[in-house]
């Protein structure tokens, strides 16, 4: 099959060979350059000396790579590359298939999820990768293994079981075949100072990493999250695919990556696990794009000069963003915060961690779903709220939040606003940072109005801001995490 390359640049295109020439962190993920002399392909950022530009060609993924015959370089390691964050349905398509969705099912169920035949399903993954959605996927599945070979000490049946491989035999066949050289041949030893995994997810900087965790820190779920002050770390409970744990998370700035510690019993869903705490962290933005077009707006420039790299900040699970969410009606941000941390000690299960601060799960869609109002309320809320959770828990159990590739913004706030005690402000919210549409924007929030309008005048309108956020599209989310870093300056 013809793999499919990226043109060298016309007037209208980056010129990628520049870029790897200046080792252009902008463009990390966004192409990789196979090296004809070497046969290895390269990030845009690797630190080896730059080949001869008859030398490179130029691809716009590492499956499209490999599939022309390049194997990845040991020194840049492709497959700690942050994503192109792309808003099309291939892409869409393909982080389903990053994190596992291929592992255990093939091409027909993952179309089925998607909600094409299997022929679009090949169609449309050909057409932008340059390869097959089975060789897509087996590419994923070479690169989580490469990756755990040289961060983790698992060992290799349990390595190959958490990258998605059947059995140990056919991932050291498919791993000498496509990379020429063993699995042990690039094993790295690594100390045991503390129990659990560690694993590197790589970022375009800038990242403003203190910004997000203060962030996060307002908002932290008593017994659920924490944010670690003294380390700037983040850490929580986690339930994934029946198992049970926790994770830690820190920035290494110097290397551009966050470095993520995980509980050795959720080594059988690192694949899932990774992929969302890239949403969770917003780790394939584009923070030089997004300011480029921000910036423009002399309302958000100066915000982005005193917090370059500012991330929307996700969640793990799309679920409990939104039940915080709706905790959070027409109440303060503190208020919210504690009546969700009541939640989550009152009907979420214990779990023990290494950290005194988490030591619940937040409680299921079926749990909260089964709980009567009054119990609900009892938490401290109004019962209106309790019978909007109750509802929502219920909409999420029966599968509500799972998003289709391809579903535009507009058709996730007209689902999320019929549903009872869900308006706009919540719908946008939780469009924003449960559900990853960077073009959300709760237009309603009085912060927003507040740090929109100028001193001395009156606060602007929903309908006025509204109107002016046109303008930031399509990163309206981004702009309104900058209005809101911008309050505190304002103060």
């Amino acid at each position: 099959m013809t793999s499919k390359t990226i043109e060298l640049p016309d007037s209208s295109s980056p010129d990628f060979y520049r870029a790897l020439a200046a080792k252009d962190a902008r463009f990390d993920g966004v192409f990789f350059a196979g090296i004809t002399t070497t046969g290895i392909y390269c990030r845009p950022i690797c630190r080896v000396k730059t080949p001869r530009a008859s030398s490179c060609v130029f691809f716009g993924s590492q499956a499209a790579a490999e599939a022309a015959g390049f194997r990845p370089c040991l020194r840049c390691r492709p497959e700690l590359a942050p994503y192109d964050l792309q808003q099309n349905l291939a892409h869409a398509i393909w982080q389903k298939i990053a994190a596992g969705e291929m592992n255990e099912h093939g091409v027909e169920q993952l179309a089925l999820t998607v909600g094409l035949s299997s022929r679009q399903l090949r169609r449309v993954i050909l057409q932008e990768f340059g390869v097959s959605p089975i060789e897509l996927a087996q590419t994923q599945r070479l690169l989580f293994a490469k990756k755990l070979l040289q961060e983790t000490n698992l060992g290799m049946t349990e390595l190959a079981f958490a990258a998605g491989f059947g059995s140990v035999r056919r991932f050291n066949a498919l791993f000498e075949a496509r990379y020429k050289m063993t699995p042990a041949s690039i094993r790295r030893s690594h100390s045991q100072a503390e129990s659990g995994i560690s694993l590197r997810l790589a970022y375009r900087p800038p990242y403003a990493w203190d910004a997000l965790l203060n962030y996060l820190r307002g908002r932290a779920m008593s017994a659920l999250e924490h944010v670690d002050s003294t380390n700037a770390s983040y850490q929580r409970s986690i339930q994934l695919e029946g198992k049970s744990g926790w994770i830690r998370i820190q920035n290494a700035p110097d290397k551009h990556q966050l470095v993520l510690h995980v509980a050795p019993t959720l080594s059988t869903v690192l694949m899932p696990l990774l992929a969302r705490i890239r949403q969770q962290f917003d780790v394939e933005a584009n923070p030089v794009l997004i300011a480029n077009h921000l910036q423009t707006d002399p309302l958000l420039a100066a915000q982005l000069q005193r917090t370059p790299g500012l991330r929307v900040p996700g969640s793990f699970a799309p679920f409990e963003l939104a039940i915080r969410a709706i905790l959070g009606q027409q109440v303060s941000v503190a208020g919210a915060t504690t009546v969700a941390g009541r939640l989550v000690q009152r009907f979420g299960e214990p779990v023990q961690t290494p950290w005194p601060e988490v030591s619940h799960h937040f409680p299921s869609p079926d749990r909260l779903a089964a709980l009567d109002i009054e119990t609900i309320a009892s938490i401290g809320i109004p019962k209106t709220r309790a019978a909007t959770i109750q509802s929502f828990a219920a909409f999420s159990a029966a599968g509500g939040l799972e998003q289709t590739p391809g579903i535009s913004l507009e058709q996730v706030i007209k689902r999320l606003v019929a549903l009872p005690g869900i308006g706009d402000w919540t719908a946008q919210y939780i469009a924003m940072r449960a559900l990853r549409f960077p073009n959300a924007f709760p237009s309603g929030d009085l912060g927003l109005q507040k740090a929109a309008t100028d001193l001395h005048e009156t606060r602007c309108s929903a309908r006025t801001l509204e109107q002016r956020s046109l303008a930031w599209s399509p990163w309206r989310s981004y702009a309104a995490l900058l209005l809101w870093e911008s309050l505190a300056a304002k103060e």
